[in-house]
């Protein structure tokens, strides 16, 4: 394990601690055993066709594929996801959109919640999951996505959300929500790490947004206030440099007390306003 934690690293520069666990998760998939069992058990050995499959889903890792498209999920706000390549893969910076819609959304009592550009249903679900008197519309212009997103909720006994092909609010006409959260397309199209990384190999759509990365998130603020209810929120994710113009784009529409709220790396990742008119 440690020398293919050792190619790991060499090969796509992870760092030693993340190579390390990227080979035990692959471990534990072909094991079908949880990480305990296998930091309890570290002289066992594969049997041959454990070892084939093994080294097979290593060498996919080792050209650059993510672990979650190899694996087929990711876990997400203490949920497992299934994902694909046709769905962004969740990331954990995200889960911080996730608590602060949570914050604005009663325990008890109806509530619609409406995640706009849903991908694998990760925000959407994990959101009823935690509400589940809350009824949750989740919408994607990708029918693939949605399908996983749908999937995802049988898996996961999530009753409580539908799921609309829409193109951000063109399916939604005449609906009113208490609360819109999004995690849309905010990198620019020419930025390098379209072309690093694991963003080589998800959907473009789901990460790229014009020249500096805010075509998507100007067309959801432009419309949001025909889909809101009065004092209701608005919460956006965007990129670690972009919080000052999305606030911006926030107030030109009429947004009242637009905020801005960092992750655990220190780094505005979501910003929101409240409609007042």
């Amino acid at each position: 394990m440690q020398a293919d934690a050792v190619r790991l690293n060499t090969a796509l520069d992870l760092g030693a601690a993340t190579a390390r666990i990227e080979v035990q998760c692959l471990l534990q998939h072909i094991l079908e055993v949880p990480r305990s069992y296998l930091l309890a058990h570290p002289e066992q050995a594969l049997t041959t066709a454990r070892q084939a499959l093994y080294d097979a889903l290593l060498q996919r890792r080792l050209q650059g594929e993510p672990v979650a498209y190899i694996l087929g999920e990711r876990e997400f706000f203490g949920l497992k996801f299934k994902v694909s390549p046709d769905t962004l893969i969740p990331r954990p910076e995200t889960e911080l959109l996730v608590e602060l819609a949570l914050q604005r959304i009663p325990v008890d009592g109806q509530f619609r919640v409406l995640d706009l550009g849903t991908g694998s249903g990760a925000i959407a679900l994990s959101i009823a999951h935690a509400r589940p008197d809350a009824e949750i519309t989740a919408v994607d212009a990708s029918a693939a996505a949605l399908e996983m997103a749908r999937e995802n909720a049988r898996q996961l006994g999530v009753a409580n959300t539908r799921f609309v092909h829409s193109d951000w609010f063109s399916g939604l006409t005449g609906q009113r929500y208490d609360l819109i959260v999004s995690n849309p397309p905010y990198v620019a199209a020419g930025d390098v790490h379209l072309s690093q990384g694991d963003a080589r190999f998800e959907p473009m759509s789901a990460l790229a947004a014009g020249a500096d990365g805010l075509d998507d998130i100007r067309r959801i603020v432009a419309q949001a206030g025909d889909f809101l209810e009065r004092d209701a929120w608005l919460l956006l994710e965007h990129g670690y440099d972009q919080a000052d113009k999305v606030r911006s784009i926030l107030q030109q529409h009429g947004f009242a007390g637009v905020m801005s709220v960092i992750d655990m790396a220190g780094i505005e990742r979501v910003s929101g306003g409240k409609l007042q008119n």
